[in-house]
């Protein structure tokens, strides 16, 4: 393990809670599989501390942050520039720190693309259905349209922001030519039409999620056809309600382990110039689990 010195630089993943999150691990794990004088910290910060913590970002010259909940779309207020991702997304999740000037990045969009082309799996020209228009949705929803997809048909729940998420896919669709249709849960037959004729289904919501859950928002599983590809951004567990269901059929699944660690693979490579060590990264984790 290298011991910090006068040189080490450090980056650092601020949210509230904050206990619980690999980054460090991942990014400690590239840092020191690489040989770079680094460190990856963890700081639980409050909205109301988000501030401060970019204030201590530039004063110690920090490389950057990764933002997770509720920091996302706070932390806006306080970079100088975004990336179209972020524009269009209106969230941040990466912070580079280059002499005092901040830019934000989303890179959860890019992590999910990279995840699939790891396993073969390419999105241009496809059908893609996607659950959830929630934050990790929408992030995925934007890689997507700029990835040149034929078309994103979008499920979620029929509540009172249904009207500002249509408003808001619109813009996305407008700014990226891409063809984007919201539709409402509660009709499962549109839902299973729309999966069926579909290249590639993604869940983004938590349905699911959790040691044990029998929970899926695709309750007649003839629309899991072996042409499909089925992703869960879940990684725990590994393989949910859906990803069984699917593997049943025929269909290539996909958890959300990749993601995680491709996303992380962006900010790295933004903050250092350098690839991320990914199969350590996932040798790492994997240790980590077992030892759970």
């Amino acid at each position: 393990m290298m011991i910090p010195d006068g040189k080490t630089r450090w980056a650092a993943v601020v949210a509230s809670p904050i206990e619980h999150s690999l980054s460090p691990l991942i990014h400690n794990t590239a840092f020191q599989s690489l040989g770079i004088n680094a460190t990856y910290l963890a700081f639980d910060v409050s909205e109301e501390e988000l501030e401060d913590a970019f204030s201590g970002l530039k004063a110690f010259k920090g490389l950057g942050f990764n933002l997770s909940m509720p920091n996302k779309q706070e932390a806006l207020k306080y970079v100088d520039c975004v990336s179209e991702e972020a524009r269009l997304i209106g969230a941040v999740n990466t912070v580079v720190n280059s002499e005092g000037s901040l830019t934000g990045y989303n890179t959860d969009g890019i992590g999910f693309i990279k995840s699939l082309e790891s396993e073969q799996v390419f999105v241009t020209d496809k059908k893609v259905t996607v659950l959830g228009s929630g934050g990790a949705g929408l992030s995925i929803i934007v890689a997507l349209a700029l990835s040149d997809v034929k078309k994103i048909t979008v499920f979620k729940r029929p509540n009172d922001n249904f009207e500002a998420v249509s408003d808001n896919l619109q813009f996305i669709a407008q700014q990226t030519r891409c063809e984007i249709e919201l539709l409402a849960f509660g009709c499962d037959t549109r839902l299973t039409d729309t999966i069926a004729t579909s290249d590639i289904l993604v869940n983004t919501t938590n349905v699911g999620m959790g040691e044990g859950s029998t929970d899926t928002l695709v309750k007649e599983t003839s629309c899991l056809i072996p042409s499909l590809v089925v992703v869960d951004i879940i990684y725990n567990p590994k393989e949910t309600q859906l990803l069984e269901d699917a593997k049943s059929k025929g269909c290539q699944t996909i958890n959300g382990l990749g993601m995680l660690i491709y996303q992380a693979a962006e900010a790295f490579k933004l903050w250092t110039g350098q690839d991320m060590p990914v199969e350590d990264v996932k040798k790492a984790i994997l240790e980590h689990e077992r030892n759970l």
